[in-house]
C-alpha cells in the first residue's frame, strides 16, 4: 500500500472513531428531556447529564496520556471502547431501577472511555500531514462526528421521546432505554476487538515534525494555554447549542414531534460549516481567519437569539423521520438562532487544535491531554445555563454564550501567537 493510500486508510479508521464519538456524545440532547421526566428533575438537575459526561474529560485526560504511553495507540483505543461499553451497560440497571445516580455514573464512564480515545486521535489527525492543512483534516473528521450526531437524536428520539407527554407510568418509560443501550454495549465491545486486529501505526515518531525551538517545559507556551482556555469555552458553548435546544423549544411550548429534531438541526449547521472548511482551508482562507469568522458569527447569532420575540416562529412542512408521516415543523426564531450557533461553532475546534499545538514538539502528548481536559467546559457551562434557566428564564440565560465567543475571538486575533518565537 502506497503512502497516500495508507494515509487515506488511517484517516478512514480515525473517521470511524469520530463517528462513534459523535453518536455517543450527541445522545445527551435527547437524554436531558427524557431523564428530566422519568427522574422528575428541575432544569439544573437535568443538566447534570452534561456535567457527568464532560467532567470525565477533565478527570481522565492526563491519566489517559500516561496510559497511552504504556499501552500504545491501538491498544489504548481498544481499552477506551471497552470502558465505554461498561458505561453503556450501566444504563440497563439504571433504567430498571430509575436511578439517576446510576445514569450519571454510566455517563461518567462513557465519557472516561471517550477521553482516552480522543487523547489519542486528535493529535494523530493533526500530525498526519502538513500543519497548514490540519484544520481541513479535522473538518473531515468533524463531518464524521456531526453526521453521527445528526443521526443519534433522531434514532434515540424515535425510541425515547415518542408519546413522552402522554405516558404517566415513569417506570415503563424508563425501560425504553434498555434495548438501545444493550445494543450499544454489544457494538462497542465488538469494535474494541476489531480495532485490535487492524494495522495502525504508532504516531510517536511523527510528533516532532513541526517542532522548532522546542522549549523545556509545557509552561513556556502561552499560546497553548490560551488555546486551552479558548477550547474550554468553545466546548461549553457547543454543548449549550446542541444539548439545550430541545428543552428550550419545549419551554416555549413546541411539541415533541418538532422539538426532537432541534439538536439534529444544530449539528446539520456544523456539518455545513465543516464542508465549507474542507473547501476553503487553506486555499482561500487560513485556519485563523476561519476562527475569526466563526467566533464573530457566534456573537451575532447569540445576540439575535437573545433579542427576538419568543412568540415569533417559523413553520414549514416536514416528514417525521420516525413515522414517515407529514407534519408541520414549528421552530421559534430564538431557538433557530441557537441552532444556527452550530454553523458558527463548526470550524472552531478544527482551527484551535493546530494553532495551539503548532511548534510544541515533544510536548505534543501532554499538550493534547491538556486540550482534552478543556472539554470540561461542556460540563461547567451547560450547568450554569441550567441554573440561570431556573433563576432568570431560558432566553436570558443564553447571555452566557457571548463571553464564550469573545474569548475564542481573542485567541484568534492575538492569543494564538503569544510567546511564539516565529
Amino acid at each position: 500500500m502506497g503512502n497516500n493510500n495508507k494515509q487515506v486508510f488511517y484517516l478512514f479508521i480515525i473517521g470511524v472513531f469520530y463517528f462513534i464519538f459523535g453518536f455517543v456524545t450527541w445522545l445527551n440532547g435527547t437524554l436531558i428531556p427524557f431523564l428530566q421526566k422519568t427522574c422528575e428533575l428541575n432544569q439544573f438537575e437535568a443538566y447534570l447529564v452534561t456535567f457527568a459526561f464532560y467532567i470525565s474529560y477533565f478527570v481522565w485526560s492526563l491519566p489517559s496520556s500516561a496510559i497511552l504511553k504504556k499501552t500504545g495507540f491501538k491498544k489504548g483505543l481498544a481499552i477506551g471502547l471497552f470502558v465505554m461499553a461498561i458505561g453503556a451497560a450501566l444504563f440497563i440497571p439504571a433504567a430498571s431501577s430509575r436511578s439517576y445516580i446510576l445514569f450519571l455514573l454510566g455517563l461518567f464512564i462513557l465519557g472516561s472511555g471517550l477521553a482516552l480515545m480522543q487523547t489519542a486521535v486528535n493529535p494523530y489527525v493533526t500530525i498526519l500531514g502538513p500543519i497548514e492543512t490540519a484544520a481541513r483534516r479535522m473538518s473531515i473528521m468533524g463531518i464524521c462526528n456531526k453526521f453521527a450526531g445528526i443521526l443519534a437524536p433522531i434514532i434515540l428520539g424515535a425510541v425515547l421521546l415518542s408519546g413522552l407527554d402522554e405516558i404517566e407510568d415513569l417506570t415503563v418509560l424508563s425501560h425504553r432505554l434498555v434495548t438501545p443501550y444493550l445494543i450499544m454495549t454489544i457494538v462497542l465491545v465488538a469494535l474494541g476487538f476489531l480495532i485490535l486486529a487492524v494495522d495502525l501505526p504508532e504516531p510517536n515518531e511523527e510528533e516532532d515534525k513541526s517542532a522548532k525551538n522546542t522549549k523545556k517545559t509545557i509552561w513556556q507556551y502561552p499560546y497553548l494555554w490560551f488555546g486551552i482556555i479558548a477550547l474550554f469555552f468553545y466546548v461549553g458553548v457547543e454543548v449549550i447549542a446542541g444539548d439545550s435546544v430541545i428543552n428550550y423549544g419545549r419551554a416555549l411550548g413546541v411539541d415533541m414531534i418538532s422539538a426532537k429534531y432541534f439538536t439534529s438541526i444544530t449539528l446539520l449547521g456544523m456539518v455545513i460549516g465543516y464542508f465549507i472548511g474542507v473547501a476553503l482551508i487553506p486555499k482561500v482562507i487560513s485556519q485563523r481567519q476561519a476562527l475569526i469568522g466563526c467566533s464573530t458569527l457566534g456573537i451575532i447569532f447569540a445576540i439575535l437569539a437573545l433579542s427576538v420575540d419568543v412568540t415569533k416562529s417559523i413553520t414549514f412542512p416536514f416528514i417525521d423521520l420516525t413515522s414517515f408521516h407529514p407534519i408541520t415543523m414549528h421552530i421559534p426564531l430564538t431557538v433557530l438562532f441557537v441552532c444556527l450557533m452550530g454553523l458558527a461553532n463548526s470550524l472552531v475546534w478544527p482551527a484551535i487544535w493546530p494553532l495551539a499545538l503548532d511548534g510544541v514538539g515533544h510536548h505534543t502528548k501532554t499538550a493534547s491531554a491538556l486540550l482534552i481536559m478543556a472539554i470540561a467546559g461542556g460540563a461547567v457551562m451547560p450547568l450554569i445555563l441550567g441554573k440561570l434557566n431556573d433563576v432568570i428564564g431560558f432566553q436570558q440565560a443564553y447571555w452566557i454564550t457571548i463571553p464564550c465567543y469573545v474569548i475564542i475571538l481573542c485567541f484568534a486575533l492575538f492569543g494564538y501567537k503569544l510567546g511564539k518565537n516565529r
